[in-house]
């Protein structure tokens, strides 16, 4: 993973994560990664960015972020200090001459099938963004049909909460 990655507890209203991109965009960061889901309140959205850029303008972009009015915390995750996972769903040609292979690297991987049928199978593995990138880059010496998946979801590990605590920049 490279970058900086943050998690952003915004009130759950319309028209949120546009103003959080585009703030993103008004600064000239590229999103890497981006989840958004409501959390444990209905009232309150979580969204986690993975995003590239040098730690000056990162900070600036963080305080430019406080402002808005339906932020309520921020909290940079360093990767080591965090669990961090995507989702990938990949359906391949299901080819005989290949079936043993493809098992072998889902088995590795700890990928499940989650839909088989004659001329392909679609595999759903969980993990971070390397072990997803190595599953595709293997996956590749097969005809991959079609790939998705999703941003990086992240927790910080232990007690702490994103409203627990100040942004660790």
């Amino acid at each position: 993973m490279n970058g900086h990655m943050i998690a952003i507890l915004v009130k759950n209203k319309y028209g949120v994560l546009n103003r959080i991109t585009s703030m993103f965009r008004r600064r000239q960061f590229n999103i890497s990664s981006l989840t958004v889901s409501e959390t444990e309140s209905a009232e309150r959205s979580r969204i986690t960015i993975l995003f590239p850029g040098e730690e000056e303008r990162k900070e600036q972009l963080v305080n430019q972020l406080y402002k808005l009015p339906d932020v309520i915390s921020i909290k940079e995750l360093a990767p080591e200090l965090a669990v961090h996972r995507e989702v990938l769903l990949i359906k391949v040609e299901n080819a005989p001459k290949s079936r043993d292979d493809l098992k072998a690297a889902a088995d590795a991987f700890g990928a499940k099938i989650v839909d088989y049928a004659r001329d392909s199978v679609m595999y759903q593995m969980t993990g971070d963004s390397r072990s997803i990138d190595d599953f595709i880059e293997l996956m590749r010496d097969h005809n991959i049909l079609e790939i998705c998946r999703t941003g990086i979801v992240a927790l910080e590990r232990g007690n702490t909460t994103i409203t627990g605590g100040e942004l660790n920049i």
